[in-house]
Protein backbone atom coordinates (compact mmCIF):
# COMPACT_ATOMS: atom_id res chain seq x y z
CA UNK A 1 0.00 0.00 0.00
CA UNK A 2 3.12 2.43 1.00
CA UNK A 3 4.73 1.78 -2.42
CA UNK A 4 1.74 2.51 -4.15
CA UNK A 5 0.91 5.67 -2.62
CA UNK A 6 4.86 6.76 -3.15
CA UNK A 7 4.15 5.73 -6.73
CA UNK A 8 0.92 7.83 -7.27
CA UNK A 9 2.67 10.58 -5.60
CA UNK A 10 5.62 10.36 -7.67
CA UNK A 11 2.98 10.45 -10.69
CA UNK A 12 1.34 13.93 -9.44
CA UNK A 13 3.93 15.63 -9.19
CA UNK A 14 5.57 14.59 -12.04
CA UNK A 15 2.31 15.72 -13.71
CA UNK A 16 1.75 18.57 -11.85
CA UNK A 17 5.29 20.07 -13.34
CA UNK A 18 4.63 19.26 -16.87
CA UNK A 19 1.35 21.16 -16.50
CA UNK A 20 3.37 24.02 -14.88
CA UNK A 21 5.68 23.98 -18.41
CA UNK A 22 5.17 27.63 -19.92
CA UNK A 23 5.92 29.73 -22.89
CA UNK A 24 9.32 31.61 -22.80
CA UNK A 25 12.34 31.00 -21.80
CA UNK A 26 13.66 30.44 -17.90
CA UNK A 27 17.66 30.93 -16.94
CA UNK A 28 19.32 31.18 -13.31
CA UNK A 29 23.37 31.70 -13.01
CA UNK A 30 24.38 29.09 -9.97
CA UNK A 31 27.19 29.36 -7.89
CA UNK A 32 30.11 28.74 -10.33
CA UNK A 33 28.57 31.31 -12.88
CA UNK A 34 27.14 28.77 -14.68
CA UNK A 35 24.17 30.14 -16.93
CA UNK A 36 21.37 27.22 -16.79
CA UNK A 37 17.62 27.49 -19.57
CA UNK A 38 14.79 26.10 -19.77
CA UNK A 39 11.64 26.39 -20.97
CA UNK A 40 9.82 23.96 -17.59
CA UNK A 41 11.44 25.96 -14.72
CA UNK A 42 11.03 23.21 -11.78
CA UNK A 43 12.79 25.61 -9.25
CA UNK A 44 12.10 28.79 -7.81
CA UNK A 45 16.04 29.86 -8.81
CA UNK A 46 14.86 30.15 -12.86
CA UNK A 47 13.28 33.66 -13.96
CA UNK A 48 11.33 34.55 -16.56
CA UNK A 49 14.53 35.67 -19.41
CA UNK A 50 12.74 35.73 -22.59
CA UNK A 51 8.69 35.07 -23.07
CA UNK A 52 7.05 33.63 -26.27
CA UNK A 53 4.58 35.95 -27.70
CA UNK A 54 1.15 35.77 -29.28
CA UNK A 55 0.42 32.52 -27.15
CA UNK A 56 0.92 33.91 -23.83
CA UNK A 57 -0.23 37.58 -24.99
CA UNK A 58 -3.29 39.07 -22.94
CA UNK A 59 -2.05 36.72 -19.90
CA UNK A 60 -2.29 39.46 -17.83
CA UNK A 61 -2.63 36.76 -14.62
CA UNK A 62 0.96 35.64 -15.53
CA UNK A 63 2.33 39.10 -15.19
CA UNK A 64 3.71 38.87 -18.86
CA UNK A 65 1.24 41.35 -20.82
CA UNK A 66 1.34 44.96 -20.88
CA UNK A 67 -2.09 46.48 -21.01
CA UNK A 68 -0.54 49.89 -22.88
CA UNK A 69 2.41 51.18 -22.75
CA UNK A 70 3.62 54.85 -24.13
CA UNK A 71 7.51 53.34 -23.69
CA UNK A 72 7.68 53.34 -27.66
CA UNK A 73 5.43 56.31 -28.77
CA UNK A 74 8.28 58.35 -29.93
CA UNK A 75 9.70 55.77 -32.30
CA UNK A 76 6.46 54.42 -33.35
CA UNK A 77 5.25 58.72 -34.36
CA UNK A 78 8.76 58.82 -35.91
CA UNK A 79 8.49 55.82 -38.30
CA UNK A 80 4.53 56.40 -38.83
CA UNK A 81 5.19 59.73 -40.35
CA UNK A 82 7.99 58.78 -42.35
CA UNK A 83 6.43 55.75 -43.78
CA UNK A 84 3.05 57.76 -43.74
CA UNK A 85 1.23 54.59 -41.57
CA UNK A 86 -1.63 55.26 -38.82
CA UNK A 87 0.64 55.52 -35.20
CA UNK A 88 -2.53 53.98 -33.73
CA UNK A 89 -2.88 51.11 -36.25
CA UNK A 90 0.90 50.27 -35.75
CA UNK A 91 0.26 50.73 -31.92
CA UNK A 92 -2.36 48.63 -32.05
CA UNK A 93 -0.06 46.02 -34.04
CA UNK A 94 2.52 46.36 -31.38
CA UNK A 95 0.44 45.36 -28.60
CA UNK A 96 -1.39 42.35 -30.27
CA UNK A 97 1.89 41.09 -31.60
CA UNK A 98 4.33 41.13 -28.16
CA UNK A 99 2.21 42.96 -25.57
CA UNK A 100 5.01 45.68 -26.03
CA UNK A 101 8.08 43.14 -25.06
CA UNK A 102 11.11 44.04 -26.82
CA UNK A 103 12.69 40.31 -26.35
CA UNK A 104 9.39 38.29 -27.36
CA UNK A 105 9.69 35.27 -29.55
CA UNK A 106 7.41 33.49 -30.86
CA UNK A 107 7.51 29.15 -31.83
CA UNK A 108 7.81 30.06 -35.27
CA UNK A 109 11.11 32.40 -34.63
CA UNK A 110 8.96 35.62 -34.92
CA UNK A 111 10.80 38.19 -32.80
CA UNK A 112 11.15 41.36 -31.02
CA UNK A 113 8.50 44.17 -30.81
CA UNK A 114 6.75 43.92 -34.04
CA UNK A 115 7.67 40.03 -34.28
CA UNK A 116 9.54 39.60 -37.48
CA UNK A 117 10.31 36.84 -39.01
CA UNK A 118 14.20 36.48 -39.72
CA UNK A 119 13.34 36.59 -43.79
CA UNK A 120 11.30 39.74 -43.28
CA UNK A 121 13.77 41.40 -41.02
CA UNK A 122 16.54 40.71 -43.74
CA UNK A 123 14.62 42.23 -46.75
CA UNK A 124 13.58 44.47 -44.39
CA UNK A 125 17.61 45.59 -43.05
CA UNK A 126 17.15 44.96 -39.34
CA UNK A 127 20.11 43.44 -38.25
CA UNK A 128 19.40 43.38 -34.29
CA UNK A 129 15.75 41.99 -33.93
CA UNK A 130 15.77 42.93 -30.72
CA UNK A 131 16.51 46.76 -30.88
CA UNK A 132 13.45 48.62 -30.57
CA UNK A 133 14.22 51.47 -33.40
CA UNK A 134 14.99 48.74 -35.63
CA UNK A 135 12.77 46.64 -35.27
CA UNK A 136 9.83 49.09 -35.34
CA UNK A 137 11.00 50.42 -38.23
CA UNK A 138 11.49 47.04 -39.89
CA UNK A 139 8.08 46.28 -39.18
CA UNK A 140 6.39 49.88 -40.39
CA UNK A 141 8.29 49.68 -43.56
CA UNK A 142 6.95 45.48 -43.83
CA UNK A 143 3.76 46.71 -43.23
CA UNK A 144 4.23 50.28 -46.28
CA UNK A 145 4.68 47.39 -48.76
CA UNK A 146 1.94 45.28 -48.00
CA UNK A 147 -0.63 48.02 -47.81
CA UNK A 148 0.67 49.50 -51.29
CA UNK A 149 0.39 45.29 -52.66
CA UNK A 150 -3.01 45.38 -51.21
CA UNK A 151 -4.09 48.53 -52.37
CA UNK A 152 -4.47 50.21 -48.36
CA UNK A 153 -6.82 47.13 -47.79
CA UNK A 154 -5.77 47.71 -43.95
CA UNK A 155 -7.73 44.16 -42.52
CA UNK A 156 -5.68 41.81 -45.69
CA UNK A 157 -2.78 43.86 -45.07
CA UNK A 158 -3.06 42.49 -41.06
CA UNK A 159 -3.94 39.16 -42.97
CA UNK A 160 -0.71 38.95 -45.15
CA UNK A 161 1.44 40.63 -42.24
CA UNK A 162 0.12 37.44 -39.72
CA UNK A 163 0.02 34.89 -42.64
CA UNK A 164 2.55 35.85 -45.51
CA UNK A 165 1.33 37.82 -48.78
CA UNK A 166 1.64 35.30 -51.09
CA UNK A 167 -1.18 33.26 -49.69
CA UNK A 168 -3.65 36.25 -48.44
CA UNK A 169 -2.44 36.99 -52.23
CA UNK A 170 -3.68 34.17 -53.71
CA UNK A 171 -7.08 34.50 -51.44
CA UNK A 172 -7.38 37.74 -52.29
CA UNK A 173 -8.98 37.93 -48.58
CA UNK A 174 -8.18 36.71 -44.65
CA UNK A 175 -7.20 33.46 -45.00
CA UNK A 176 -9.41 31.00 -42.46
CA UNK A 177 -7.03 30.22 -40.04
CA UNK A 178 -8.23 31.09 -36.36
CA UNK A 179 -4.60 32.86 -35.89
CA UNK A 180 -5.11 34.94 -38.85
CA UNK A 181 -9.20 36.07 -38.39
CA UNK A 182 -8.18 36.04 -34.41
CA UNK A 183 -5.06 38.29 -34.95
CA UNK A 184 -6.80 40.83 -37.52
CA UNK A 185 -9.95 41.11 -34.93
CA UNK A 186 -8.20 41.95 -31.73
CA UNK A 187 -5.35 44.71 -34.03
CA UNK A 188 -8.41 46.40 -35.52
CA UNK A 189 -10.31 46.45 -31.69
CA UNK A 190 -6.59 48.07 -30.42
CA UNK A 191 -7.21 50.29 -33.02
CA UNK A 192 -10.38 51.99 -32.35
CA UNK A 193 -9.73 52.11 -28.80
CA UNK A 194 -5.98 54.25 -29.76
CA UNK A 195 -7.51 56.44 -32.69
CA UNK A 196 -8.95 59.73 -30.96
Amino acid sequence: MIKFMSVSIILFFSFLFAVNCSAGIYRYVDENGVIHFTNCPRDPKFKLYIRESNEDVGNESAGFYVKDSAQYDSLISEFSKKYQVDFALIKAMIRAESGFNPLAISRKGAKGLMQLMPETASRMNVSNVFNPRENIEGGVRHFKNLLSLFDNDVRLSLAAYNAGENLVAELRSIPPYRETVDYVRKVLSYYQSYSP
